[in-house]
C-alpha cells in the first residue's frame, strides 16, 4: 500500500475528514446504513486519539429529493460511535469556523452538506480544486486530512481532491480496506480458478469488467438486466423492452456490436442463465427455461433455480470470486433466488470473496446473511466498478502521492 493511513498520523491534532454517508431518504427521515457502521471505526479511532474530528460527507445532489441536511445523519452516527457528533449549519462560513475553533480533543463535529457549496460539485482537476475558497478557508483550521470516502474517490469534486494538495493527507480505515480488497482481482495472484457473478442495469459496466479482467478471471456468471442482453445475443428472445419499459432497447442499440464480439471472443468464459423468473397470474414466482422461451411476453425478474443450481459448481470450485451487480430484483423477496443463492453459495465456500457495485451487498442483510462469511462487503459502487476495470480513482491517486 503507497498511501499513509492512520498509524501513520500523531495524536492530538486537528484533523478534516471526508466521509460518504450519501444514504437513502424516505419522507425526509434519512435511513441508517452500513455506511454509517463502517465510518464509525474511522471517527471513533480518531476521537479516541485524542484528535479534534471535523467531518465532510455529502447527500443527494441538487435539485433531487434527497437532497437535505446532514443533521439527521449527525445524530444517526453519534449512536455508531457512542458519543457525541456536534452539527453546524454551514461547511466553511464564520459559523462552521467558530464550530472547528471551540473543539477540545476527542470532540467531532459534522460540517454541512458538501453539495450546498457552489465550489465542490463541478468535475475539475484537483489543482483547480485546491485554490478555491472552500479549500483554501478550511485548510487554515487544520494539521491532516483524512479520506475515508472511498465509494466517492471516482470523483473530482473539491472536498475529495483539493485538500490532499493543501494538507498532510492520509487514508481512514473504510479507503484502506476497501482499496486492498477491490484490487485484489488485480493485484493477487490466485493459485486456482477465479470466478466473476455478474449482473445488474448496465451492459457497459458489464463489458467493460469483462475485457479488463478476461486474463485474471476463469469464468463470468452472468445475470441481471446485462445477463439478458447478452442471452439477447446469443440467440433468445428477450433482451429488450415490453410496453411500459426503458430497460433493454436503448442499451443494446448502444451496444449489440461491442456484446456480441465479448460473446465470440469470450465465449468459453461466459455462462449464461438456463432459465428466468417472471410474476405469473396469481402474482407468484414462476420459472421458464431459456431453452423454451418463443417470445418475450413477461418481464424477466429473476435467473432461476437451475441458474443457481448450474453456477453453484463453479463457485464452490473456485479460490476467489468477486460478484458485481444483483442477478434479479431482489429488494422484492419473490425474486431474490439468484442473488441470494450465488451469496449463499460464496458463503458455504471457504474462498477470497469480495461483494459489491451498488446496492448488491444490501441483499446480506436483508436476507439476514452474515458480512463475517464474505472476505470483504463493498460500500461502494461506481469506484468498485473502477477498481475492477483498472480505470483511475483520483482521490486514491493523490493519498498516494501525497
Amino acid at each position: 500500500m503507497t498511501f499513509k493511513t492512520l498509524d501513520d498520523l500523531e495524536s492530538g491534532q486537528r484533523v478534516l475528514v471526508r466521509l460518504d454517508l450519501n444514504s437513502p431518504v424516505e419522507d425526509g427521515e434519512v435511513q441508517d446504513n452500513r455506511r454509517f457502521d463502517r465510518h464509525a471505526t474511522t471517527v471513533k479511532e480518531l476521537a479516541e486519539d485524542d484528535h479534534k474530528v471535523v467531518l465532510m460527507a455529502h447527500q443527494g445532489r441538487p435539485g433531487d429529493d434527497d437532497f437535505v441536511s446532514l443533521e439527521q445523519h449527525a445524530d444517526i452516527l453519534a449512536g455508531h460511535i457512542d458519543r457525541d457528533v456536534q452539527f453546524v449549519a454551514d461547511t466553511y462560513g464564520d459559523d462552521a469556523l467558530d464550530a472547528i475553533r471551540s473543539l477540545e480533543g476527542g470532540d467531532v463535529l459534522l460540517l454541512e452538506n458538501t453539495r450546498m457549496v457552489d465550489e465542490e460539485l463541478p468535475e475539475a482537476d484537483p489543482e483547480t480544486k485546491a485554490e478555491t475558497e472552500f479549500v483554501q478557508t478550511l485548510k487554515e483550521e487544520f494539521d491532516a486530512y483524512v479520506n475515508d470516502a472511498y465509494s466517492a474517490a471516482h470523483r473530482k469534486h473539491a472536498s475529495l481532491v483539493g485538500f490532499p494538495l493543501v494538507l498532510p493527507s492520509y487514508a481512514g480505515r473504510v479507503m484502506e480496506s476497501e482499496y486492498e480488497a477491490n484490487s485484489s482481482i488485480a493485484t493477487r495472484e490466485f493459485d486456482g480458478d477465479v470466478t466473476m457473478v455478474v449482473g445488474g442495469t448496465k451492459a457497459t459496466d458489464v463489458i467493460g469488467v469483462m475485457n479488463a479482467l478476461d486474463e485474471k478471471v476463469d469464468q463470468f456468471l452472468l445475470g441481471g438486466i446485462a445477463g439478458e442482453l447478452f442471452l439477447r445475443a446469443d440467440g433468445h428472445d428477450v433482451g429488450y423492452d415490453l410496453e411500459g419499459m426503458n430497460l433493454f432497447d436503448e442499451q443494446w442499440e448502444k451496444n449489440e456490436e461491442t456484446i456480441r464480439n465479448v460473446l465470440d471472443e469470450k465465449g468459453d468464459q461466459i455462462v449464461l442463465a438456463t432459465d428466468l423468473a417472471f410474476e405469473d397470474e396469481n402474482n407468484e414466482r414462476a420459472e421458464i427455461p431459456v431453452a423454451n422461451i418463443t417470445e418475450k411476453d413477461t418481464a424477466y425478474l429473476d435467473v432461476g433455480s437451475d441458474t443457481v443450481a448450474t453456477y453453484t459448481p463453479y463457485i464452490h470450485d473456485s479460490e476467489a470470486v468477486f460478484v458485481k451487480g444483483a442477478l434479479g430484483l431482489f429488494e422484492d423477496e419473490r425474486f431474490a433466488t439468484g442473488t441470494t443463492g450465488v451469496l449463499e453459495a460464496i458463503a458455504d465456500t471457504d474462498c477470497f470473496s469480495v461483494v459489491g457495485g451498488g446496492d448488491t451487498s444490501r441483499a446480506i442483510e436483508m436476507y439476514g446473511m452474515s458480512e463475517d462469511d464474505f472476505s470483504h462487503v463493498s460500500i461502494a459502487g461506481g469506484a468498485y466498478i473502477r477498481a475492477l476495470t483498472g480505470e483511475s480513482l483520483p482521490a486514491v491517486e493523490l493519498l498516494q502521492e501525497n
